[in-house]
């Protein structure tokens, strides 16, 4: 009998068939071993030049694709999209991963992630930093990309309280400016957005005087600078890591779940407050990143959540970090 007679459904079928069997035997018969139903620990390191830096798993969220999900191709096509990627039948998955930076001088947290959340899915953030051998109160800076609510959210613990008392909090000016602006509250037309403007109310009304907003094109940190990636949000940011002759960047939301939006850098993610420009940057971000070869963290890839991008004759692909036991 050949390899590919055995590798049939039927014969795959007949051998599920044998697992559910044998899970019917006696008590005596089964493995003593219960199982754990918890997950390892999210976070994972990577060596730049003398900086450390440490993805960390705030979680993730799968549930079925919107209509709109992409507003400028069909719920088909993105269904398509989303099973090549071989997410569950109907459904996405969205995850999300803040960046820890340790330049030897300061910890800087790069977003914050959800911040609490009763189901447990996401809001992961504080576990895994801790799982890392990091306390909260260890972060010297706290950068924030854009104020999406789960980039912000875990600025706050679950009793109201800054999650992070020791830490600088530094926003984008541009940021601050379009989202803390009551006019444009005001002019929001859709749901989303308002919620969005809400939330900014929650997490950061009594901050104003605590949070310094930042410009483009300047040093945040040591070897850390501010780049204008707008589009998704209005003065939404990216940063380039700089450390001797090694570079990476912080991508942030340049594009939300890589599966599609990656291989398809023209479709509009319904999160995207400006389509037009938030697909004109990730051609600019993503042509410059894979001639340059540069190493890349983004927020909504898939845990650890760096790679490398190549250019395809259609769009660009994912190219993950290989895992290392070591720095």
């Amino acid at each position: 009998m050949t390899v590919t007679s055995q590798l049939n459904r039927r014969g795959l079928l007949t051998g599920t068939a044998a697992v559910i069997g044998a899970a019917a035997l006696p008590a005596a018969a089964r493995a003593t071993a219960p199982l754990s139903g918890t997950q390892a620990p999210g976070f994972y390191r990577i060596k730049l030049g003398a900086y450390e830096v440490t993805i960390l798993n705030d979680g993730a969220r799968t549930f079925p694709l919107p209509d709109t999900f992409v507003s400028n191709a069909s719920k088909d096509q993105a269904l398509r999209a989303a099973a090549d990627a071989f997410m569950p039948d109907g459904k996405i998955t969205v995850p999300f991963n803040p960046t820890l930076i340790n330049t030897g001088s300061k910890l800087v947290l790069i977003d914050t992630g959800n911040g609490p959340s009763p189901d447990g899915a996401v809001g992961r953030l504080f576990a895994n930093l801790a799982a890392a051998g990091v306390k909260p109160e260890q972060i010297d800076l706290v950068v924030i990309s854009h104020m999406h609510p789960d980039h912000i959210n875990g600025l706050r613990t679950a009793a109201g309280k800054i999650a992070f008392p020791h830490a600088q909090i530094i926003a984008p000016e541009p940021e601050w400016a379009f989202w803390m602006n009551d006019e444009n509250m005001a002019k929001a037309s859709d749901t989303m957005t308002r919620n969005y403007f809400a939330n900014t109310r929650k997490i950061l009304t009594g901050l104003e005087d605590r949070i310094v907003r930042y410009a483009w094109g300047k040093e945040v940190a040591p070897g850390i600078t501010a780049i204008a990636t707008p589009g998704h949000t209005p003065g939404h940011t990216s940063f380039t890591v700089v450390s001797g002759n090694s570079q990476m960047m912080v991508q942030s939301d340049v594009t939300n779940i890589p599966e599609l939006f990656l291989r398809n850098p023209d479709w509009h993610v319904a999160y995207d407050h400006d389509p037009a420009l938030a697909q004109q940057t990730r051609h600019e971000f993503y042509d410059m990143a894979s001639v340059e070869k540069m190493l890349i963290a983004g927020y909504h890839f898939p845990f650890p959540s760096a790679g490398y991008v190549e250019k395809t004759a259609t769009g660009y692909r994912l190219v993950p970090v290989q895992w290392s036991a070591v720095l």
